[in-house]
């Protein structure tokens, strides 16, 4: 593979943990709203908007992991 791709690819395995944070933390914020609080309350499970969030935030943090440390 040529350096220059090596480095791109180790660009966007960068962006992707990023955004897999970010979406990780977004989620955490929204579960401790009110909203969810009281879903969480009557359903006994996380709204939809906050698991979706946490399952994008770890699958973007994963790939990003491994594009970044990949050799």
């Amino acid at each position: 593979m040529a350096k220059s791709s090596k480095s791109g690819m180790q660009v966007i395995g960068l962006v992707l943990l990023v955004v897999g944070v970010g979406l990780a933390y977004w989620g955490h914020q929204m579960s401790s709203s009110l909203t969810s609080q009281l879903t969480e309350a009557v359903s006994g499970s996380l709204p939809d908007e906050v698991m979706y969030r946490y399952i994008g935030g770890a699958v973007c943090g994963v790939v990003g992991f491994f594009l970044l440390f990949k050799k």
